[in-house]
């Protein structure tokens, strides 16, 4: 949905976006607040105070509402089905087991990271998360301390990867817009993302983060067994999956080969969809071809991850009992995550009506002539644009539009462009706060009030984004 035209001054709208900020975080820490609810009610207050029509206001909350349930609900509710199974079968643990005895106790955080980096690649953050979840549970249950300490490198690992690295659609967008080499934005993204998780995100877990105190709250995924009956309920089932369910009768547990598997399973359909047009845009492959585009529909993020419950369902999950079994265990996934869905769904609510009041335009023209170097102008857009609206992904491509008259008029190295792509997927990373629906995934997910999470999560993708700018300033400053 396009922005409408403002109608107040750039000053103005950016003033009721601080306020509206405020407010909500006031509702929620002080006034205690249900996040859910805060977040709709400020987002229908905003609306009013930057002149959108009465008439049209709900329709535009509510769509955007609607939008952000439709990129998230179904691969939270997918996703949390596979790591529910990965979870009661044993399989969670075995990798756990499998990792800590590579790269040993002390480096476990470290070792689930250098996983979550390699599953990054082709999946997005949420989707990613969602399904380590219990891998992360498994080992922060085994070694106690703070769920941050091991919570924290993975799902940094995983913003790292969907900032910074195609085929994620921001930094697709912003290489195409500055009319740069998508290839060559991974060959070197790559390599970035690995260096900046490790100085922003690991050291700063181990510094800070990992010393803030968060109990292990894994209710996601030992959810209470659903009271709706089911065409195939016996009581018999029923009683075996609550014993499953809480840990009170085991299974025999999959081999390693077969949970990596299940794992890589979605990686590998996601890579052959994104190889697949990769190709097509650079003419290496036909555009009319069936099969093809069979293999690029299996390879959407839903279908991939759809396609790995089934596997998982009869590959894991029939470990536990008959299908009635299996068909509880998987209720039992989605109950838990109800909330988690409604509340991120809100959080994209007031992002939305912050984008379409204008006031991501009118930050863009107030900024666009401020006579800064090329590289540091693209971060310091990208970064109001960020806390302004929420959205990385927004900011990264607004601020690349903005950008890409001045980077064909300089005639830069398909290098330096590269380094602008970096600088911008920076901005767009930093002070994740309460109008990025990710915060509110990262923050009900392991089950962190908001201030914990400002205290840890923002400031973790600060730093993350941070150190990113740096080795873009770095290179700026090197290549030719």
């Amino acid at each position: 949905m396009d922005p409408m035209e403002p109608v107040h001054s750039a000053g103005v709208l950016l003033t009721i976006a601080a306020v509206a900020v405020a407010v909500l975080l006031l509702l929620i820490i002080k006034l205690r607040m249900h996040a859910f609810v805060a977040l709709v009610l400020v987002s229908l207050l905003t609306g009013v105070a930057a002149g959108i029509p009465f008439a049209d206001l709900a329709k535009v909350a509510t769509s955007f509402f609607g939008t952000t349930l439709g990129s998230v609900a179904l691969l939270v509710g997918l996703g949390a089905m596979v790591g529910r199974l990965l979870e009661v079968t044993g399989g969670a643990q075995v990798l756990a087991d499998t990792l800590i005895n590579r790269f040993g106790e002390a480096r476990a955080g470290f070792a689930l990271g250098v996983a979550a980096l390699l599953f990054g690649l082709p999946i997005f953050f949420d989707a990613g998360l969602v399904v380590f979840l219990p891998i992360i549970f498994s080992v922060a249950r085994r070694f106690g301390g703070s769920v941050l300490l091991y919570a924290i490198p993975a799902a940094g690992a995983f913003a790292a990867m969907h900032a910074i690295v195609p085929p994620h659609p921001g930094p697709v967008t912003a290489a195409v817009e500055l009319q740069t080499s998508v290839g060559l934005t991974m060959l070197v993204g790559i390599p970035v993302a690995v260096l900046a998780w490790y100085v922003g995100v690991y050291l700063y877990t181990q510094v800070y983060a990992g010393k803030v105190m968060v109990p292990i709250n894994d209710s996601i995924l030992r959810g209470g067994v659903s009271g709706e009956p089911s065409d195939l309920d016996d009581p018999e089932d029923d009683a075996r999956a609550d014993r499953i369910r809480r840990g009170e009768e085991t299974v025999s547990p999959p081999s390693f080969g077969l949970v990596l598997m299940v794992l890589l399973l979605p990686l590998v359909l996601i890579a052959l969809n994104t190889t697949i047009d990769t190709m097509r845009k650079a003419g290496g492959l036909p555009e009319e071809s069936l099969a093809l585009d069979a293999l690029v529909f299996v390879g959407q993020t839903p279908v991939a991850l759809l396609i790995t419950l089934l596997v998982a369902t009869y590959t894991l999950g029939m470990r536990a009992g008959s299908p009635a079994t299996v068909e509880t265990i998987l209720n039992d996934a989605l109950g838990p995550i109800c909330a988690i869905i409604l509340i991120t769904g809100a959080g994209g609510m007031f992002g939305g009506v912050l984008r379409y009041s204008g006031i991501g335009a009118a930050l863009s023209d107030s900024l666009a002539d401020l006579g800064l170097p090329l590289i540091v102008s693209a971060f310091v857009i990208s970064t109001l644009l960020r806390v302004a609206q929420g959205s990385a992904t927004v900011a990264l491509t607004t601020t690349a539009g903005l950008l890409s008259s001045a980077v064909v008029a300089a005639d830069l190295s398909d290098l330096k462009v590269v380094c602008l792509v970096l600088a911008i997927a920076a901005g767009a990373t930093v002070l994740s706060h309460v109008n990025d629906s990710g915060f509110w995934l990262v923050s009900r997910f392991f089950g962190m009030d908001v201030k914990t999470t400002l205290r840890t999560w923002t400031v973790m993708e600060t730093t993350l984004g941070l150190t990113i700018f740096l080795i873009a300033g770095l290179l700026w400053l090197v290549v030719p």
